[in-house]
Parts: C-alpha cells; structure tokens; sequence
C-alpha cells in the first residue's frame, strides 16, 4: 500500500531532522509526494579551527604521501577545498586575484566522495575537474565505500586521509585499520544541537497533540486511524539529540535493551504502524514514532531502543519516500 492510496490511515507527519545546509531537497520531494513535512533540525554544523595540525596533514597529501583522500560530507569537501586552494596559491608564490596557475593543480590520490552532492561540490570549484575524477561509491554510506576497487585495493601500511566531521565513519575506520591502512582525519566542523531545537520540538509536539485531540472529537465513533509520525534520522549524533529531547531521563544504555528489528512483519511485509497513544495527554515518547535511518550501525541503535524503523541505505530523497510509503 502506498501513501497515495485510498485508506482508512491518515498520512503520516514526516520529522526531517537534517541540517538546516542539508534539509531543503527533501522536504520539497516528499511535500511535493503529498506527505506533511515539518524540519525540525536535530544537527547544527560548527567550523572548527584550522590547526598546524591539519595544515602538515594537508601539506603531506598534497606531497603525494596517502593513497586515497575521503570527503565524507558537502560541508567538509567546501572546507577542505578553501585550504587546499590557499596551500596551492602559496606554492606558485601568486597573488590571490591571479587563478592562471591554479588550473594545474592535480590531486597526488584518489579522491572518493561520499554522495552526489559531495562530488558537485568538488567539481563546482574552481579547482577544475578536467584535470582529475571525483570517485563515488555504488553505495553513498560505509558500506559502499568498502566495496570500491580503490578501497578494497589498500594494503598495511598504505594511508588514507579523510576529511569530515568531529565523529562519524567509524565503520570505514575500523575496517580499514584493521588491515593495517592508516588513517589520518581532518575534522573541519563538528555536530552540535542547535539551540533552538528543544523550543522547536516542544511547541510542535502540543500543536500535533492539540490536533489530534480535536480529530478524536470530531470523530467520536469512527476516528481517522492516525500513524505515528516518521522521523528521518541520518546519523548517530541526530539520533542521540533527539532521545535527549523527546525522553531527556532515558539512559542510553544499549546492554539493557534486547536488539530486535522491526524492518518487517513475520510475512515479510512491512508494518503498519498506528499511533494509539497520541491524544490521551501525555507526553509523546521515543516509541510514539517511526523512524527511517541510514544504514546497519544507526539501525543497531534504534533497535536497542526497541522502536519501530525502516533502515535506508542513500539519503536521497527518493530513496527516503519509497521507505515512508512502505509504513503506509
């Protein structure tokens, strides 16, 4: 059953806690797939310092010392260009408003980009793509890069640079080292709470309450089923924020929970899942949602939780409606 299709169920609400940079392509697919869609950040993206540090780090790469660079993220492919573009025009000695030599410069690695929107940034700037390739997994998560004939190929002692966020990748890290690659990172910004994001999710959650209160009255005898609304998580840190909003006592404590997914029914359809508990006054909890998240390690969480999700693979948007229309 899709969301388009005639039903008892009302359409779900769908949370988008993406960063305000990152949010806008999917809200406008699924408002324009009909679906109510309320962006509600639960990540703000923070520069950090460039340090001495990540300046030898750049330094060592463009002397050609790692085998593959890793931009995981548009934000930290946008930062790490500013550098690499001032390193360049420091080597040719010129004047910043003179780019004639800046056309020469060439990548001494693979450079892997993590997603589409990853890649256009690289190829947008000025640094220009006719003198290298921007590679991209099949697969926009760990996972996919894994995979790669570029990555597969990396042996003990080989190295890797990455850039990205404070936190994050863990699986490509580990797996990586543990081949014996070694990794150096350049963390360019870091995922905060936005400030304004426990305001935001307490005056949405009494005007969804209110609402359906006033729904259950309109309709004493036969109420419009109303699923719980989907909230679209793309990360670990997200995640934790919004557990921290929506149940600020809980303890994240992962050897208490029994891991069990809920990607399916025991027929191997997917489930529909129904608020029941929306409208009675109380406080909405973890369990009063549905989740679509991206990939086996935030899917691990979730799980622990004991919440009911569709794990993802990509963050594009389409990808992301065909999970939401499967809860339908």
């Amino acid at each position: 059953m899709s969301c388009s299709s005639s039903s008892l169920a009302a359409l779900p609400v769908v949370i988008n806690t993406r960063p305000v940079e990152r949010a806008a392509p999917l809200t406008r697919h699924l408002q324009a797939a009909g679906l109510t869609v309320v962006d509600m950040p639960m990540l703000a993206l923070q520069p950090r310092a460039v340090t001495a540090e990540y300046m030898r780090l750049m330094r060592q790469w463009l002397a050609g010392d790692y085998q593959a660079l890793v931009i995981v993220s548009p934000t930290a492919a946008a930062s790490g260009l500013a550098v690499w573009q001032t390193l360049e025009l420091e080597k040719n000695n010129q004047d910043v408003n003179n780019k004639s030599e800046i056309g020469s410069a060439k990548p001494p690695s693979h450079l892997i980009a993590v997603g589409e929107a990853t890649a256009a940034v690289l190829q947008s700037n000025e640094l220009p793509v006719a003198n290298y390739q921007v590679l991209q997994p099949a697969i926009a998560n760990n996972e996919g890069m894994l995979v790669m004939p570029e990555i597969e190929r990396l042996k003990a002692g080989d190295k890797v640079l990455i850039w990205r966020g404070l936190g994050g990748r863990r699986l490509l890290v580990d797996a990586l080292q543990a081949r014996g690659v070694h990794i150096d990172s350049i963390a360019w910004y870091e995922r905060v709470m936005p400030t304004d994001a426990n305001t935001h999710y307490q005056q949405w959650s009494k005007q969804f309450s209110m609402q359906k209160a006033t729904q259950q009255l309109a309709q004493p005898i036969a109420p419009i089923q109303q699923p719980k609304p989907i909230v679209v998580i793309s990360s670990g840190t997200a995640f934790e924020h919004w557990v921290s909003i929506v149940d600020p006592v809980q303890a994240l404590d992962s050897e208490s929970k029994s891991d069990i997914n809920l990607d399916a029914n025991s027929d191997g359809s997917s489930p529909v899942i129904l608020d029941t508990n929306l409208s009675n006054g109380s406080p909405l909890k973890l369990s009063d949602f549905a989740y679509v998240v991206l990939g086996e390690r935030l899917a691990h969480m979730v799980a622990e939780q004991q919440l009911s999700y569709w794990r993802v693979e990509d963050l594009t948007p389409g990808t992301i409606l065909v999970a939401i229309r499967s809860s339908c």
